[in-house]
């Protein structure tokens, strides 16, 4: 599998179904993003068991991930027609309803294969989830197994680990969480932070 992280997002144009229900023929990643956060997740198939708990958890999320300035983005390999016939569904009938970013149709699979998250022999993405900084580039990826739904509070605490990193040059050492000390990156701040807090690793 690539490793992406440290490198610039893969782009791409594709059709999506946007927020507000409408179809984009031509929506464009890095267009779409602009000047924000980015966060990609792909997961197999719509109208599936696992699938839609994951996309309903972000969508659950998606005023924390604005405070944050973060732009979400599903992608799979169906249809505009199978994203569209599935957010108008409700949710007791197995639906997503009306979920609040876009979802992406990768009907050729080369968004997939962009992100190396496609496998072939099945023809459906893994749960691929890529966090992508303000200078265009992949900050951290994360890739489940079909039966292994994510744990999106995750990402909401990566976007705040970036924030803080961007703000104070400190790194964020295991188990960081916001409002926690953060770590100068050098042989003191090691020393220092160790001291404190080596115990409750």
């Amino acid at each position: 599998m690539a490793v992406l992280a440290g490198r610039p997002a893969p782009d791409f144009n594709a059709v999506a179904v946007m927020e507000d229900g409408s179809i984009n023929e031509n929506f464009n990643l890095k267009e779409y993003i602009g000047d924000d956060y980015g966060l990609i997740f792909f997961y197999p198939l719509d109208f599936t068991f696992v699938c839609p708990s994951e996309i309903l958890a972000f969508h659950n999320r998606m005023n924390k991930f604005k405070e944050l300035g973060v732009k979400v983005v599903a992608v799979s390999v169906d249809s505009q027609f199978s994203h569209a016939a599935w957010r108008n569904l409700p949710t007791a009938e197995g639906g997503l309803g009306a979920v609040d970013f876009p979802m992406v149709a990768d009907i050729t699979k080369q968004i997939a294969r962009d992100y190396d998250v496609l496998i072939e022999e099945d023809g459906v993405a893994l749960r691929g989830t890529f966090l992508i900084g303000k200078d265009g580039n992949v900050w951290h990826q994360y890739v489940n197994f079909l039966p292994l739904g994510r744990n999106v509070d995750e990402f909401v605490r990566l976007v705040e680990a970036l924030q803080f990193h961007e703000e104070h040059g400190e790194v964020c050492p295991a188990g960081w969480n916001k409002g926690d000390e953060g770590m100068k990156a050098d042989a003191n701040g090691v020393a220092s932070y160790l001291s404190k807090h080596a115990e409750a690793l």
